[in-house]
């Protein structure tokens, strides 16, 4: 006799295993049939699937259920991601709360001796170790929670993205991006966390609003004796200008054809200059999520460098 109500619990729970024992999301490359493929876009191992995951993976089974209908030979590949700074972080968090910290330069076990008062400090080898267990609990929840959504990916082809065979194909394909000048390599700023001596990403830094100074820079005008004021709150982002934009409506400045001079390198024949472009307005640079607002001016006040208090604010890793 059948139930009143469908209950999804107990008959998803019983079927499934049975569907995945059967192999009938299996894929098999030997086959005739046209093949249709989608990676699933691997979640981090740093915690478990949201709502996002839920509705995007649901509509990539959708598409792969039609087309294993079809007569297809389908594969959807399984994965998780490592996601090597967020996964730190947390590991390191779970660790601190066992009071277990990381060896790494200037670290002390006694707070007698300005250390942090962790009963234990782990080097390298034993930090990766903790990661890896991380990895087996947070990403054996992932696919516990793929399956329940009744997920049809084929479980036999299950990768991380550290695998040994991942990370060599990884390589290869920068390398070779790298070769065709499809890619390069520079500098950049990092958010440096100064206790776990690596870059962060964003989502790690702690934003802090701090008191700052509002600093006004002379930018000569080749030609004249006219000057160019910019007001900042970042004075190290000077080093690396490349250009001065105005407003085409300011009519403080007239602005076509017109060379700026770089303050630091003074008005000598060999000093660097710029073109004075129109339309676009100067971007004041700041990294903060929370920062304050804070505007430029434009004028042709002949002031020095100068500084005045302001509120502005910078970030620092947590």
């Amino acid at each position: 006799m059948l139930d009143k109500t469908y209950d999804p619990k107990e008959i998803e729970a019983r079927l499934y295993p049975e569907w995945e024992r059967s192999g009938a999301f299996r894929a098999h490359p030997e086959s005739t049939k046209p093949p249709y493929c989608i990676v699933i876009p691997p979640p981090n191992v740093t915690g478990s699937l949201h709502m996002g995951h839920a509705l995007d993976n649901t509509l990539q089974d959708v598409l792969i259920r039609w087309r294993r209908m079809k007569g297809d030979d389908v594969l959807w590949q399984p994965g998780t991601d490592h996601a090597g700074i967020a996964t730190q972080m947390v590991v390191v968090r779970n660790l601190e709360q066992e009071g277990i910290g990381l060896a790494v330069e200037g670290a002390d076990v006694t707070r007698e001796k300005g250390g942090d008062g962790n009963k234990k400090l782990l080097n390298r080898e034993e930090f990766l170790a903790k990661v890896w267990e991380w990895k087996a609990y947070s990403g054996g929840t992932i696919t516990r929670q793929l399956r329940r959504l009744g997920a049809s990916c084929d479980w036999s082809r299950e990768r991380f993205t550290m695998d040994e065979g991942l990370s060599r194909a990884v390589m290869k394909v920068f390398v070779d991006l790298y070769k065709a000048g499809l890619i390069y390599k520079d500098n950049r700023l990092v958010n440096w966390d100064p206790k776990m001596l690596t870059a962060i990403s964003d989502l790690e830094v702690e934003s802090r609003e701090v008191r700052g100074s509002l600093w006004y820079f002379r930018y000569p005008i080749e030609g004249s004796d006219e000057a160019i004021v910019v007001a900042t709150t970042r004075p190290e982002t000077m080093l690396g200008d490349t250009g001065v934009a105005v407003h085409p409506d300011d009519p403080k400045v007239e602005a076509p054809d017109r060379q700026a001079c770089d303050p630091a390198a003074g008005r000598s024949s060999d000093s660097r200059s710029w073109p004075m472009n129109t339309p676009i307005r100067r971007r004041v640079r700041a990294r903060s999520r929370s920062r304050r607002r804070t505007t430029s001016t434009i004028s042709r006040s002949a002031a020095v460098t100068t500084s005045k208090p302001s509120a502005s604010s910078t970030s620092s890793p947590g």
